[in-house]
């Protein structure tokens, strides 16, 4: 079983926050709070936090009461500035542009964003929260796809080969150097190799530290 986290879940369909809630609770995980709007989902982070009792994470869908629009996604980046320390796992239809390049371009530590209709399998949900919760990183590659679409820096990414795309991918969804090697059916070394290109070619130095497998994605997203 994985690390015990603390959530927080903002969903305004009762039946899915609460289908949510079942599937961490069920796996040893503690939901603290499922609320159904973003003011209410700021509000109550603010107050945990008073009580000293942070959650690890929360998620959040972006479209929320009272417009269903981007309160979801727009409390999400408040949250983040306010308690960095907290991840944030954006759990939507959608691919909110402006505020989810907002959301990644800080730090690069406990953040996600996937979309619902694309994840598959239960366990892989599970992992994500666990993941961000212990301040890694979970996006879709759809996310990222559209997000570096909008990005004026493409001409540095073209820099890299198909192969280094195929492995920058894979790192975007949070997936190990053994894990890409398996979905690749290379070795370890392989994937090793084109992880250090891709940093040498977007100009990443070993200064950056591990970030630097967050920074080779989500960089290029400041526009």
């Amino acid at each position: 079983m994985e690390d015990r986290v603390r959530v927080v879940i903002a969903e305004d369909s009762v039946l899915l926050r609460e289908g949510l809630t079942r599937l961490l609770t069920d796996r040893g995980h503690e939901v603290v709070a499922g609320v159904g709007d973003g003011e209410a989902l700021i509000k109550t982070v603010t107050e945990l936090d008073g009580q000293n009792q942070l959650p690890d994470v929360v998620v959040a869908d972006v479209r929320m009461p009272p417009t269903h629009t981007d309160e979801g996604v727009r409390a999400a980046v408040q949250l983040r500035k306010a308690h960095p320390g907290v991840g944030v796992l954006v759990l939507s239809q959608y691919v909110e542009e402006r505020y989810a390049t907002e959301l990644l371009a800080g730090s690069s530590r406990g953040v996600g964003y996937l979309l619902k209709d694309r994840v598959a399998e239960v366990r892989e949900f599970v992992d994500a929260v666990v993941r961000v919760a212990e301040g890694g990183t979970a996006l879709d590659p759809e996310v990222v796809a559209q997000l570096l679409g909008r990005s004026r820096k493409q001409d540095v990414l073209a820099g890299l080969t198909p192969r280094e795309r195929e492995v920058l991918g894979l790192m975007a969804e949070g997936r190990t150097n053994s894990a890409i090697a398996r979905q690749l059916v290379v070795s370890d070394g392989a994937v090793e190799k084109h992880v250090s290109n891709i940093f040498l070619k977007l100009g990443l130095s070993p200064s950056d530290g591990d970030h630097r497998r967050v920074l080779a994605v989500l960089t290029y997203l400041n526009s």
